[in-house]
């Protein structure tokens, strides 16, 4: 059996946590668990965003669920 290789907008379960695949590099992972707004209204980013780091040693353990990329395909296509 091969082992999971997570990509961006995959959504994972991993221990406790679940959330979508927000950043990867060949180290590690970022698991997006949710936003939070920052209240200054003069950042140009609106939102904070709470991310795990999950390192690659660790990607076993992750669980894949589904991603969003053919949701996005879809727009693509239908454009062309």
């Amino acid at each position: 059996m091969s082992q999971y290789i997570p990509k961006v907008d995959d959504y994972v379960k991993w221990k406790n946590h679940e959330g979508w695949v927000y950043f990867k590099c060949e180290e590690s992972i970022s698991i997006g668990l949710g936003t939070c707004d920052k209240g200054c209204k003069s950042s140009f980013h609106k939102k904070n965003h709470i991310l795990l780091v999950c390192y690659s040693f660790q990607w076993h353990e992750l669980e894949y669920v589904k991603n969003r990329r053919q949701d996005y395909s879809d727009d693509y296509t239908s454009q062309e």
